[in-house]
């Protein structure tokens, strides 16, 4: 149905122009509510078009803007689209998108629907309130029923298209959303677009806003920020995987309680018998802080630390980390990473750490060493799960001493779970 100029019966109506003035204002407003997003917001350059639902952002940084959807959009709620669009950008969802898809044969529209709702359930879970009004129809985790906190990968495997969410067919947030080019796209050779360098800029300087007062910023915008500095790598992948590997392993974690007495108690009268319940698995860290290590990787370590954590469930409380040259340390629950003494500089002997560890109350689950492996071993396996982040070293021929960084020691036992720290080699 045409739409009409009111006053003027069977007259078409007249393009709507875009109020650029309430736009930008809305802008503004969303610069004030979140002012460590104000370099990626004031960077998109706006472009009108009436292909356009909403409003949608593409990979290079432009913003396409419906001048009805401005025209009939509070300016507290087009804060909130602002700050959803940049969001996409930074969180690099269509470079995401594209791997996704290549990854997991995902083709056509429907697919990359998909990807935008599973994007926008990615966002939504705290981009608004604080100043942002929820803008009508967003979507959130809760409208499809699924948890809060995880990432569009996580999303796109938990629901799939259907009736159930017919209602959101309309959503485009575009290319910069999902990766599949639009129609209205200028594409790169276009005018306004920013370079890769230039973007990389943007994120950059937003991360820094982040990281420099890092109470202001949602816990999922701190996440971004950390990973922005310091980009996850395979071997950080690998590592979490193995020591979510050790800590779900049989008897892991596992223990017996009276509070829910066993069933088996009825063939037994006379005798309550516990049942075995699951606990958290508890994670002891050993960081080799010999002459060997340089500080570079003892920085590495610390963030191997906090990765281990998350890979745990993020309970800080069921990590203790001690440092390890010839004699351990105290341990240290893990409080923030930063806040760790690695305490240390002379030979190597881990052994004592793997002592230490093992006496603390309650026992470990599995423990984690992170070493360069110049070091002797246990002689017999621990009584718990063991995986080794090993620092590289490069072989020197004629070279055995403990004080050569060239030096090349044995590998560490079969018995440890190894994964090679800078390295896209899977655990060994």
């Amino acid at each position: 149905m045409t739409p009409r100029t009111p006053g003027t019966p069977g007259t078409p109506a007249a393009p709507v122009p875009l109020d650029l003035d309430k736009l930008f204002a809305a802008r503004l407003h969303a610069a004030r509510v979140r002012p460590y997003l104000a370099t990626a917001l004031f960077a998109l350059h706006t472009v009108g078009s009436r292909r356009v639902p909403t409003m949608a952002v593409d990979r290079h940084w432009r913003c396409y803007v419906s001048p009805a959807f401005v025209a009939a959009t509070p300016v507290e709620e087009l804060a909130g689209v602002w700050v959803h669009e940049i969001s996409h950008l930074l969180r690099d969802h269509h470079g995401r998108g594209d791997r996704v898809a290549r990854e997991r044969g995902l083709t056509g529209p429907g697919e990359r629907l998909r990807m935008n709702i599973a994007a926008d359930c990615e966002i939504n879970d705290d981009v608004f309130g604080e100043g942002l009004a929820r803008p009508e129809g967003a979507v959130s985790p809760q409208t499809l029923g699924l948890p809060e906190g995880e990432l569009m990968e996580d999303y796109l495997r938990q629901f799939r298209l259907g009736p159930h969410i017919e209602s959101l067919a309309w959503l485009d947030c575009g290319s910069g959303a999902d990766g599949l080019e639009r129609e209205w796209d200028l594409g790169p050779d276009g005018a306004h677009g920013l370079s890769a360098q230039e973007r990389d800029a943007v994120r950059f300087r937003v991360a820094q806003g982040i990281t420099g007062r890092p109470g202001d910023a949602p816990k999922g915008w701190q996440r971004w920020a950390e990973e922005a500095f310091h980009p996850p790598q395979a071997w950080r992948e690998l590592l979490g995987a193995a020591v979510r590997s050790a800590a779900s392993g049989p008897g892991t974690g596992q223990d017996y309680t009276y509070g829910r007495p066993s069933r088996r108690s009825a063939g037994v009268p006379g005798a309550v018998l516990p049942s075995l319940r699951r606990r958290p698995p508890r994670v002891a860290v050993v960081i080799d802080t010999s002459g060997s290590v340089s500080d570079a990787e003892l920085g590495s370590a610390l963030l191997e630390v906090a990765a281990i954590s998350r890979s745990v469930g993020g309970r800080r409380d069921l990590v203790s980390v001690l440092s390890c040259d010839a004699a351990a340390g105290v341990a240290h629950p893990l409080c923030r990473a930063e806040g760790i003494p690695l305490v240390g500089g002379g030979g190597t002997d881990l052994r004592s750490g793997f002592t230490r560890a093992l006496r603390a109350r309650p026992r470990p689950d599995v423990v984690v060493v992170l070493t360069d492996g110049q070091t002797p071993w246990p002689a017999a396996r621990p009584a718990c799960r063991t995986v080794v982040g090993l620092f590289p070293r490069q072989r020197s021929r004629g070279s055995w001493r403990e004080d050569d960084p060239d030096y090349v020691p044995d590998s560490p036992p079969g018995w440890a779970r190894t994964v090679v720290i800078g390295s896209s080699s899977g655990p060994r």
